[in-house]
C-alpha cells in the first residue's frame, strides 16, 4: 500500500507516469479523440473526465520547465468557436501545482493528431466537452 497517491490514478497509469522520462508527452483525450488508432500505449477511463485525471496526475508529475509551453491544446477549427471554457479549468488546475505556468500552446487539429501519435501514451476519457484534449510534457524531478 502506498500513501498519498490520488485515488483516480490506476496502477496502469502510475506505471506509465513513472516510465516516462524528461521530455516525454502524455495525451489526455476527450471521448471524441481517435485514441485507439493513435496510441502506442492506451489507458482507458470510462465515466471520468479529463479534469479529474489531470488533477491526480499533476500531484505527482513535473511539467517541463525548459520549454515555453509544457501543455498543448487542440485549437478550435473555427475562430467563431472562441476559447473553450474547459481551458480555464485546466489552466487553474495546472497553476495550482505549477504556479509559473503561463499559457497553452494551441495546435491545429491535424498537427495535434501527429503530436499524439508520437506521445508516450494516450489516456482516453469520457470527457464530452469539445476541445478538451490536452498534451503534457514531462519535466525532471
Amino acid at each position: 500500500m502506498l500513501k498519498n497517491i490520488p485515488e483516480i490514478l490506476t496502477p496502469e497509469l502510475l506505471k506509465i507516469l513513472d516510465e516516462m522520462g524528461h521530455g516525454d508527452e502524455i495525451v489526455l483525450a476527450d471521448c471524441n479523440f481517435p485514441a485507439a488508432s493513435h496510441a502506442d500505449k492506451l489507458i482507458t477511463y470510462r465515466g471520468v473526465g479529463v479534469l479529474r485525471i489531470l488533477e491526480g496526475i499533476l500531484q505527482l508529475f513535473p511539467l517541463d520547465t525548459y520549454v515555453p509551453t509544457p501543455a498543448k491544446v487542440m485549437q478550435p477549427v473555427s475562430p467563431d468557436e472562441g476559447i473553450p471554457e474547459i481551458w480555464t479549468d485546466y489552466r487553474n488546475c495546472i497553476k495550482k501545482y505549477h504556479p509559473d505556468f503561463k499559457e497553452f500552446e494551441q495546435i491545429e487539429r491535424f498537427e495535434f493528431y501527429e503530436h499524439a501519435r508520437k506521445a508516450y501514451a494516450i489516456v482516453s476519457t469520457a470527457e464530452k466537452t469539445g476541445y478538451a484534449n490536452l498534451i503534457l510534457k514531462k519535466g525532471g524531478v
